[in-house]
């Protein structure tokens, strides 16, 4: 297993592109809006820290200065910051988990590829338009439709990220998690690191990632 710092470095590629400089500049997946001017992967191990490319030099020097100054993430302080000038639209918050290698799949789920990518149509049109983008995906199909689907959402050649969804109607019945470790064995098979975050108020996404016993290794904060 990877570290800590090493996975939620990995990660912050996952979600984001950035340039030369290693400054983000636009979240990694369409249609590629603006990153957050702000963002904290936080880990045991330390922090992962990532500033916009656009953010003004003042707010850079002065949120450096802070963060140098305290061990533990200074909330109220990188609020006041980044609200001076403009005010904070979202705040994001929620836990990062990584796979443990995955040994067995269960046959119900469907590698989608262009050969049966019309089951995706009736309830997921936008994965059916990306699909390349979102490969691989894997779906629970009933009568040729797909009620639960699992792809990436986000990824680099190094590591991606899981994009999990079952319909109102066939929950309980462990879809999603048997979609999301065919995905997760999908990319290990590829040499890369299968990841899975949401937020903290996504309850029924935190029961996904405990049902598949993930490993807990930091938390996203996003500021924009």
């Amino acid at each position: 297993m990877k570290s800590e710092l090493h996975l939620m470095e990995m990660h912050s590629k996952v979600l984001f592109k950035h340039n030369e400089k290693g400054k983000i500049t636009h979240i990694n997946e369409p249609p590629y809006d603006i990153a957050p001017r702000f963002y904290i992967g936080s880990t045991r191990e330390g922090n992962v820290i990532k500033y916009l490319d656009s953010l003004n030099k003042e707010d850079l020097s002065i949120l450096e200065n802070v963060l140098n100054e305290n061990s533990s993430i200074p909330f109220v302080n990188i609020l006041q910051i980044l609200s001076k000038n403009n005010q904070i639209d979202d705040l994001w918050i929620g836990p990062a988990y990584v796979f443990e290698r995955v040994s067995a799949v269960s046959p119900k789920a469907v590698k989608i590829n262009n050969s049966n990518k019309q089951c995706l149509l009736p309830n997921f049109p936008y994965t059916y338009e990306e699909l390349e983008l979102k490969e691989p995906c894997y779906a629970i199909i009933e009568n040729n439709i797909a009620v639960s689907i699992c792809c990436s959402a986000r990824q680099t050649g190094e590591a991606s990220e899981a994009s999990v969804y079952t319909l109102a109607d066939f929950r309980g019945k462990e879809y999603g998690v048997i979609v999301s470790k065919a995905w997760a064995a999908d990319i290990q098979s590829q040499g890369r690191t299968a990841l899975y975050s949401t937020s903290w108020d996504n309850y029924a996404s935190q029961a996904v990632a405990r049902k598949l016993k993930l490993v807990h290794y930091g938390t996203d904060i996003h500021f924009s």
